[in-house]
């Protein structure tokens, strides 16, 4: 069984995505940025505040999901600034630091708007 999670945004449609999909026990999580529902970038020019908005995002979603924090296996963290890694390393770690899934953190080009610096993806396996 397929089950599909929606943030709710327009883009979800535009592009044709979910937040999220659960198939048996895995949700993996679409790479999430630090956008409120108005359409506005929280955090500018600080990406542990991205970040933990982001990973608030996507503990919502996972919820929706029917999984939790704790059912996270994997974290993908793709970061404009890769000298800014330990702001979003720490934020990260709030998170995750009982949990430690495995985590991987690239530095990319470009976010798809000029003020976001994080974005992540998660995979979640529920009685992991």
């Amino acid at each position: 069984m397929r089950q599909q999670v929606s943030s709710g945004a327009a883009w979800e449609e535009i592009v044709g995505y979910s937040r999220a999909i659960r198939v048996g026990n895995v949700v993996e999580v679409a790479g999430t940025t630090a956008v409120d529902g108005d359409g506005n970038v929280v955090g500018v020019d600080d990406p542990g505040a991205q970040t933990r908005y982001i990973l608030q995002k996507i503990e919502a979603a996972l919820a929706q999901a029917g999984a939790t924090m704790r059912d996270v296996v994997r974290t993908r963290m793709f970061v404009t600034d890769i000298s800014r890694w330990e702001a979003v390393g720490r934020a990260h770690g709030e998170f995750f630091r009982d949990v430690r899934p495995v985590a991987t953190m690239v530095e990319v080009s470009a976010l798809i708007a000029p003020a976001l610096l994080v974005e992540i993806e998660v995979t979640a396996v529920i009685d992991a």
